[in-house]
């Protein structure tokens, strides 16, 4: 009997290789009936987290669009616009908010919702750049996807998403994550970074010939 393979998907809405990664998990969950669990994992988690890592504000988004730039070349579809974020003038939106909205997006319509909203939000940021720290443009986005935006801003605000956020973190100190996106295969194997489509084809279909052997 073939195992089906648990994948659970560590990443952030302003992580640029989470952007790159998701297209090409997306068609290996369909190609290996993968079993897709989505996790939080907050790089900045607010404006403080940001200065410290980076010094400042400007510091961050200079230093953070210099990362675009090698996701753009990484990226199978071309998506990434460096340089529309580059003349944008809000400052470089931290985690939290989109993570939330993602979380708020489950509540609606459970896991494959939550992808959906990801994408959806991670497209708006890298590619059309929008500011995702903005209530209404999250708002805007899951109304773009299909979701009850009323619902939607009503879930949001309750502490819940918080608390799941904090769950998915203590998650990631199980399995030693330090960085997104980071798979972790039947509990048991970690995956790190956005490897190309074959190369995480063929890590896949090795751990599932080993399952099937146990």
């Amino acid at each position: 009997m073939k195992h089906k393979l648990k994948i659970d998907f560590f990443h952030d809405v302003i992580c640029g290789w989470c952007y790159v990664l998701s297209p090409r998990l997306r068609q290996l969950a369909k190609e290996m009936d993968l079993d897709i669990h989505h996790h939080a994992f907050a790089l900045s988690a607010n404006k403080n987290e940001m200065i410290g890592k980076f010094g400042s504000m400007k510091k961050a988004k200079n230093i953070i669009l210099g990362h675009w730039q090698q996701c753009a070349l990484a990226d199978d579809q071309k998506r990434v616009n460096v340089e529309g974020m580059r003349e944008k003038s809000f400052e470089y939106p931290t985690s939290t908010p989109g993570l939330i909205a993602c979380k708020a997006a489950q509540k609606q319509g459970g896991q494959q919702e939550y992808w959906d909203y990801f994408d959806a939000v991670t497209h708006a940021h890298m590619s059309e750049n929008r500011n995702i720290a903005d209530l209404g443009v999250l708002a805007n986005i899951a109304d773009e996807v299909g979701l009850d935006k009323q619902r939607f801003l009503q879930d949001y605000s309750s502490s819940d998403r918080v608390q799941e956020i904090n769950r998915d973190r203590k998650l990631a100190r199980k399995f030693d994550i330090q960085s997104t996106p980071s798979l972790v295969v039947n509990d048991q194997w970690l995956i790190s970074g956005a490897l190309p489509l074959s190369e995480l084809r063929s890590q896949l279909r090795q751990i599932q010939q080993q399952e099937n052997a146990a």
